[in-house]
């Protein structure tokens, strides 16, 4: 069965052709170049960054896959959370394409087909139940997940998303959009691990929840308050500091989360899942569990892709899940708990 996949949540437009878990195509257009001057995305500009280039994403998806639009069966596309304009235009070619092709549709929620990434290409496949933990620039959650069309979200940041505060710091700190990137590169270079300490985010003793604008602001007081001595070394001390505090949090919670629901299981996703720093903390922790085993995608799929929707979207397929034209675009698209 061959799915076209179509993404467009926010400034990546990506079309991708998969079998199964299969991948036979996966192209990414990003916008993020036109971003840069702005500090952050801007919902207009990605839009019409969509509209200009996604038919020709879709010549190039095809045209590596070696398959023709005929052959398609399926069209999934992400349709939520995300911004409403970009979304719209992966929407609307998904129900051109449904209807001029004569096959089914199906929306794909955003945040689950992150976790689905974990499915694809080489690497070993979860198992359910899992937890899964989305870390993006737009969302940090924990999921139950006990099958791919089932599953329960258990918490959620209260305020900057992981991937936000990352970029936010990379501002204080004057060091260029996106952040996350550099931030973990200069965090690498930190030559005294022990020169600033940021404060934990407490949120109650029982709370999942996280929290990620306190630690962004200490940083900003602190650049203030030492800004006569502020130089390279410092700067990479900072980043060192606030990436240990983010990711220590991240990982604390869904081991906490895992052992809360008794599974030995945890699935990793979204941009911030490239991360090295944190693939190493969450490898630790995993260490000393005593049997909990953690999941990361390829580094190819951490980032917004369709192959992701694909692959999600065959699978509810085959459990009978079904779109009509009436699809929406919807930015605040919740998860349904089941």
């Amino acid at each position: 069965m061959l799915t076209l996949g179509i993404e467009t949540s926010c400034d990546e437009t990506s079309l991708s052709v998969t079998a199964g878990r299969d991948v036979l195509s996966n192209i990414v257009s990003s916008s993020v170049h036109l971003h840069k001057r702005y500090g952050g995305v801007v919902p207009e500009i990605a839009s019409r960054f969509h509209v200009e280039y996604i038919l020709e994403v879709l010549d190039k998806a095809l045209k590596n896959s070696g398959k023709s639009l005929k052959e398609i069966k399926l069209i999934a596309v992400t349709n939520g959370p995300g911004l409403v304009g970009a979304l719209l235009t992966g929407v609307s070619l998904a129900k051109s394409l449904s209807l001029s092709l004569r096959v089914p549709m199906i929306g794909v929620n955003h945040l689950l087909s992150h976790l689905y990434s974990a499915f694809l290409g080489d690497a070993e496949r979860p198992e359910f139940p899992f937890i899964g933990l989305v870390v993006s620039g737009g969302h940090t959650a924990l999921f139950y997940c006990r099958s791919g069309y089932k599953q329960k979200l258990l918490s959620q940041t209260q305020d900057d998303a992981v991937g936000e505060a990352f970029d936010k710091v990379a501002k204080i700190l004057k060091l260029g959009y996106p952040g996350g990137p550099v931030v973990e590169r200069m965090a690498k270079l930190s030559k005294d691990r022990e020169r600033v300490k940021l404060p934990k985010t407490f949120l109650g003793t029982d709370s999942l929840d996280f929290s990620f604008s306190g630690v962004k602001t200490a940083v900003l007081y602190y650049v203030r308050k030492n800004e006569r001595l502020m130089d390279k070394e410092l700067v990479r001390d900072i980043c060192y500091a606030f990436q240990e505090n983010v990711i220590d949090d991240l990982v604390e919670k869904a081991m906490r989360a895992a052992e809360l629901r008794e599974v030995r299981r945890i699935v990793v996703g979204g941009g911030v899942a490239a991360n090295t720093r944190l693939r190493e903390k969450f490898t630790d922790a995993a260490r000393f569990s005593g049997g909990v085993k953690v999941y990361f995608p390829q580094k190819m799929y951490c980032m917004d892709n369709a192959a992701m929707v694909g692959v999600l979207g065959e699978e509810l397929y085959k459990r009978g899940c079904r779109s009509d034209l009436h699809l929406s675009a919807e930015p605040n698209l919740e998860v349904v708990n089941a």
